[in-house]
């Protein structure tokens, strides 16, 4: 049975927006609402009736907009969003946003960001949001400083966070922030989640290679990514083609965005993440498969593309074969 909150607990409202994804939902309660009697969460709606969820669910948050004016922090979890709905920011959630009081603390997970961003909160300010939804962002709110290879960004009245399990972390955050760092990891061993994730969501992103095509530089692209252990000069890459180097170079920026030598350290780090993900190699193997000089080499590149070392990005993506006996049932929840 949870503790009921003490008096003068941090009041946390969540507020549920039509579309709404159930799983970010429960994160603040099961986050937040595991700090013993600390914090107060509660829901509101845009009103009194039912909200629709992501799928075929309807949900009816226990408050309406006016508990907006009480709160010491405001979560908003992500909702379905459309080119359409992001472009034209509800009406109606933009009036629920204005009860709230000067100095309340606001947190969006994922596309939650769109309606702080519709309101004008996030104007020259740093955020995040999912990367998928990165593009069409920048494209609405252009004034918005979007970083999209980082899990979230505090600006201390205002948090945004990436997608989905980003809004753990950034929950913990607000834990580590109110009540210190031993609260924060009691709370995540309970919830059986990492007190902290190493790097940022650039980890996470899809990068899936271009078509190649059957003319200008495509075909070269081909024939190096099937030799990618080698060194390949841009001599020899450009003597493939059967152009100059200087030709190569141009023509081959044209059809990519990228200099030669920038796509192939790209192709050799997505070569490097399938082999880390997959294998059991050792990191110096790794390297010398997808053609780094040394480990130090691919350290550097997928600290710089990811935000982590070779290891640990092992750790995040590959799982450790079950042992059984290992799991053990609980009755914490």
């Amino acid at each position: 049975m949870r503790p009921q909150p003490r008096p003068g607990a941090h009041k946390t409202v969540v507020l549920v927006l039509d579309g709404f994804y159930p799983f970010e939902l429960g994160i603040p309660q099961r986050v937040l609402g595991s700090a013993g009697s600390r914090y107060e969460v509660i829901t509101a709606g845009l009103d009194s009736k039912p909200v629709r969820t992501d799928p075929d669910l309807r949900v009816t948050p226990g408050h309406g907009p006016e508990v907006l004016a009480e709160a010491d922090t405001v979560i908003i979890p992500p909702y379905a969003i459309t080119r359409a709905s992001a472009s034209a920011t509800d009406s109606k959630a933009l009036d629920a946003l204005s009860k709230v009081r000067p100095g309340t603390r606001l947190v969006s997970i994922c596309s939650g960001a769109f309606l702080l961003a519709g309101a004008g909160l996030l104007d020259g300010r740093r955020a995040t949001t999912h990367w998928a939804l990165c593009d069409h962002f920048r494209e609405l709110f252009p004034r918005v400083q979007l970083d999209p290879g980082v899990l979230f960004v505090d600006n201390g009245d205002v948090l945004t966070s990436a997608g989905a399990a980003s809004g753990i972390d950034v929950c913990l955050h607000l834990l580590r922030q109110d009540h210190g760092t031993e609260v924060a990891n009691q709370v995540a061993r309970l919830c059986v989640v990492p007190p902290y994730r190493d790097g940022g969501q650039a980890q996470y992103i899809e990068r899936p290679l271009p078509p190649t095509g059957a003319t200008g530089t495509g075909p070269t692209r081909d024939w190096a990514l099937q030799r990618l252990e080698r060194p390949l000069p841009l001599e020899e890459l450009a003597a493939h083609a059967a152009m100059s180097s200087r030709t190569f170079a141009r023509r081959f920026k044209e059809e990519t965005g990228l200099s030669p030598g920038r796509w192939l350290t790209a192709q050799r780090l997505r070569r490097a993440r399938q082999l880390l993900e997959s294998s059991d190699l050792p990191v110096e193997r790794v390297a010398h498969e997808v053609g780094f000089a040394t480990a130090t080499s691919l350290r550097r590149h997928l600290a710089a593309a990811a935000g982590v070392a070779p290891s640990a990005y092992r750790r995040t993506f590959r799982a450790s074969e079950a042992v059984p006996g290992d799991a053990r049932r609980s009755n914490l929840t």
